[in-house]
């Protein structure tokens, strides 16, 4: 059976708040607020991302799109594994969609989410082995080392085998993929084998 995706008492505070909801609802969208948590106090890999876009907003299931599939990719894993709360809780900057500015982009998460909640969502999570800094959001939160996320791209053996920076896996990133092949050969195959390694002890510990 299905873990909720409300596990722990912060995770389901987190689920009812409404800090953002006179700010949502003047903005381009007025939309409600909907905190997309996806946690559970077992897991043992982080996912910290930026924000819910509007498909998730709409499904309440986070990188439910192109750009988790490009995501589930990266890490080798299914989509059984990697909506298993048990094995991956996925963190954004801001857990609602925060909306569109007027030229229809994305809106950066509000700073309050994260520091409302972000270091008791974490402290919620003593299991985590490996933590992934998806963009420029949770990398400048989590390593506050006011580097780009190209430098730290390139120097990404230096963050250790527990702490993988990755580019959003939006397909606009295609482009500097390609251009950059050491991204897939070196620093994926390497995520990849250090989530192998976790799977292998969550699912068969014997």
């Amino acid at each position: 059976m299905r873990a909720s995706n409300y596990n722990g008492e912060v995770f389901s505070q987190i689920a009812q708040c409404r800090l953002c909801e006179t700010r949502f609802s003047q903005g381009v969208l007025a939309h409600e607020p909907r905190p997309v948590v996806w946690a559970a106090p077992e897991a043992k890999i982080l996912i910290a991302g930026q924000a819910p876009g509007l498909r998730v907003h709409h499904s309440g299931r986070p990188f439910d799109d192109r750009s988790g599939q490009r995501l589930r990719q990266w890490m080798g894993l299914s989509d059984a594994e990697f909506f298993d709360q048990n094995l991956c809780a996925i963190l954004p900057m801001a857990f609602c969609f925060p909306g569109y500015n007027a030229a229809g982009h994305d809106l950066a998460p509000p700073a309050i989410c994260a520091k409302t909640w972000r270091d008791r969502a974490l402290k919620a999570l003593p299991q985590i082995s490996l933590t992934l800094l998806i963009g420029s959001y949770a990398q400048a939160w989590h390593l506050r080392d006011g580097l780009r996320v190209s430098d730290r791209l390139r120097n990404w053996r230096a963050y250790g085998e527990n702490s993988f920076v990755l580019p959003h896996p939006s397909w606009r990133n295609t482009a500097w993929i390609k251009r950059n092949p050491w991204f897939e050969t070196e620093l994926i195959a390497a995520l990849q084998a250090r989530i192998g390694q976790i799977r292998k002890m969550a699912y068969d510990p014997a």
